[in-house]
C-alpha cells in the first residue's frame, strides 16, 4: 500500500521512511523497538484506509529484529534526543507540506518518543502515546502545547503504571490538554504479532486493541481532521 521515501531533517541530513496515503491530515507513526517492519508498516496502512497520510521514519536506518536482545541493543543505541528533534521533526515537516494539521503516534519505544516529540516538536499538532515513556525527567511539560491521547496498560512490566499517575500530575500542573486511558493488559497490547515474540511481558489483548484503536480515531479525528 505505502511506499519507501526519504525525507530532509531540519540539520539537512536525510532519513528514509515507509509513506502510506495520499491526501488527508499527517500522522507520523512511531516504531516499538524493533524497527521498521511489516507490523508497524500495517499500522501505518490502516491509518491510511481510514484517511490519513501515515509515515514511519526509518529510526535504526535500514535494522530491524525479531530478537528483544538486539532489539535492546539497537534501542540503546538510538540518541533518543536526535531521534525526536530531527528525525520525527523532519517527518512532521515533510508531512506539514501537504496536509495542513499533522500528529505524531508511536509504541512502546515510540510512545516514549511521540512524549519527547510533544515537547520537541512545536509543528507536531496531537500526539497519540501507547504504553511508553521516557524518563519523567525529560518530560517539560510547560513546552507541550499539542493535546494528547495515552494508552497504558495496568499490567506493564516494561513501563510501570505508577509512574504514568506521576506522568500525569506533570501535565495537570502545566495545563496540558491530555487523556489517558489504562487497559487491563500487559505490555504492546495492541501488536498483533506480540504473541509470537514468546515473552512472558507481552501479549496482545484484541480486545483492548480495539478499544484502544477506536478511541484513537475518535481523538484524531477531532484534533487533526
Amino acid at each position: 500500500m505505502g511506499k519507501s521515501i526519504s525525507f530532509q531533517r531540519p540539520d539537512g541530513k536525510s532519513v528514509n521512511g515507509y509513506l502510506a496515503g495520499d491526501k488527508g491530515p499527517g500522522i507520523v507513526v512511531i516504531q516499538e523497538w524493533w524497527g521498521l517492519n511489516d507490523q508497524i508498516r500495517g499500522v501505518a496502512d490502516k491509518l491510511a484506509a481510514a484517511g490519513y497520510r501515515a509515515l514511519v521514519p526509518d529510526l535504526y536506518r535500514g535494522k530491524a529484529t525479531v530478537d528483544a536482545k538486539e532489539a535492546e541493543h539497537l534501542m540503546k543505541g538510538l540518541n533518543f534526543g536526535d531521534a525526536a528533534g530531527q528525525d520525527i521533526r523532519g517527518a512532521v515537516q515533510f508531512l506539514k507540506k501537504d496536509s495542513p494539521k499533522v500528529g505524531v503516534t508511536g509504541f512502546c519505544m515510540g510512545g516514549a518518543l511521540t512524549l519527547l516529540s510533544a515537547v520537541n516538536v512545536p509543528e507536531a499538532d496531537t500526539g497519540v502515546v501507547w504504553y511508553g515513556f521516557p524518563p519523567l525527567e525529560y518530560v517539560d511539560a510547560s513546552k507541550i502545547k499539542a493535546p494528547l491521547l495515552g494508552h497504558f496498560a495496568t499490567r506493564d512490566q516494561a513501563f510501570p503504571i505508577g509512574k504514568v499517575d506521576e506522568l500525569e500530575k506533570k501535565l495537570k500542573a502545566a495545563n496540558v490538554k491530555f487523556e489517558f486511558h489504562r487497559y487491563d493488559a500487559k505490555h504492546a497490547f495492541a501488536n498483533e504479532t506480540a504473541n509470537e515474540k514468546k515473552l512472558d511481558m507481552l501479549e496482545y489483548n484484541p480486545k483492548a486493541a480495539e478499544l484502544a484503536w477506536k478511541r484513537t480515531m475518535e481523538f484524531l479525528a477531532k484534533t487533526l481532521k
